[in-house]
């Protein structure tokens, strides 16, 4: 229960800090959005008036014709041709407006311009990865305004649904196939991105943003994001990969239990596999467990660990492995060396 609440709370923040829009949707952000809030209210105000219409009809005829004591009882009518065709014509009038509504957003939303720029997208629990033409990945989608942007979606593990509220998008990642939507962003700013199918006990924190850049901004961040471990030391580098690649999902940094061991001083120490044997957690075997976590278990977790193969360069797994030494104390191989250098100029 206490899970739930902190779900409940955690959304409830995660869109507070996005409370523009009108009272019913948030603000619209896409060229789709217009057509699905068109539709919405023309749904809403419907039911508006029928609810006022039933309802205040049953009032009146509660008070109009209740019972009196002098009361006789009369035959009740029985049929009524206009009235019945009335009731009959109108609401099929309606609903044939709806669905050509309805079925028009779906065409639109289904259709993919023909110039879209494609980003695949990849649901695990339970986080979002976004991978761009140029092979970076990242937690958060980064789009460039004003122009046409192609979702391919597939899933690690269970069913989950990428939901843009001010885009008015939603569409699953199914584990095994491949599903597509496209939206085109027509405000810069930052809009919240959830899950909308129930994924798991960490469904309520499977948050992120999409990012919508100005004119000639997304190319600039693009280039910055996929090259971050030429700025960085390995250490560092590391550490932004830890967040990324999905790793905390799994796997502590300060010592809690997970699904995975936790990374605080793991590296050099000696670990028991469920075979019975042994191993030192050193470079050889991170990279292994990195690439083929199947290949060794450790004793006490479930074989639950996706394989890296194919997502990962071997400059990403040293950092990786140099952000590990350092949580286990060791210094930064990046630093020590510039120590080193340091003071052979001093000399």
């Amino acid at each position: 229960m206490s899970g739930i609440f902190l779900g409940i709370v955690n959304r409830f923040t995660y869109f507070l800090a996005q409370s523009t829009g009108s009272f019913w949707m948030p603000e619209r952000a896409s060229t789709s959005a217009g057509e699905v809030d068109q539709l919405f209210y023309f749904i809403f105000w419907i039911a508006v008036f029928f609810f006022v219409l039933i309802v205040g009809l049953t009032i009146l005829f509660v008070v109009r014709y209740r019972r009196r004591d002098s009361d006789q009882s009369e035959d009740s009518p029985h049929h009524n041709t206009p009235l019945e065709i009335l009731w009959s014509v109108i609401p099929t009038i309606l609903v044939i407006i709806i669905f050509v509504m309805g079925f028009k957003s779906y065409l639109n939303t289904a259709t993919p311009a023909q110039n879209s720029y494609e980003i695949l997208v990849t649901g695990q629990k339970w986080n979002w990865f976004f991978t761009y033409p140029n092979g970076h990945t990242d937690q958060e989608l980064h789009v460039p305004v004003d122009q046409p942007v192609r979702l391919t979606l597939t899933s690690e593990d269970v069913i989950h649904s990428l939901f843009i509220p001010a885009f008015r998008i939603k569409m699953d990642a199914v584990p095994g196939r491949y599903n597509k939507t496209w939206f085109q962003a027509t405000l810069p700013g930052q809009y919240p991105l959830l899950c909308a199918e129930y994924c798991g006990t960490g469904h309520s924190d499977m948050l992120s943003w999409c990012v919508v850049h100005e004119v000639g901004e997304f190319e600039k961040w693009l280039l910055a994001a996929s090259d971050f471990l030429a700025t960085m030391s390995p250490a560092e580098g590391g550490e932004r990969l830890y967040q990324i690649k999905g790793c905390k999902q799994c796997h502590s940094v300060d010592g809690a239990a997970g699904i995975g061991p936790t990374f605080q001083n793991l590296f050099g120490t000696t670990r028991t596999m469920q075979d019975g044997g042994s191993v030192v957690a050193e470079e050889n075997y991170i990279r292994e467990s990195i690439l083929e976590p199947m290949a060794r278990l450790v004793a006490g977790y479930e074989p639950v660990m996706p394989t890296f193969q194919g997502k990962i360069s071997d400059a990403e797994i040293t950092a990786l492995i140099a952000y590990l030494k350092k949580l286990a104390g060791l210094p930064d191989v990046a630093e020590d060396s510039s120590e080193s250098a340091g003071a052979q100029e001093d000399q």
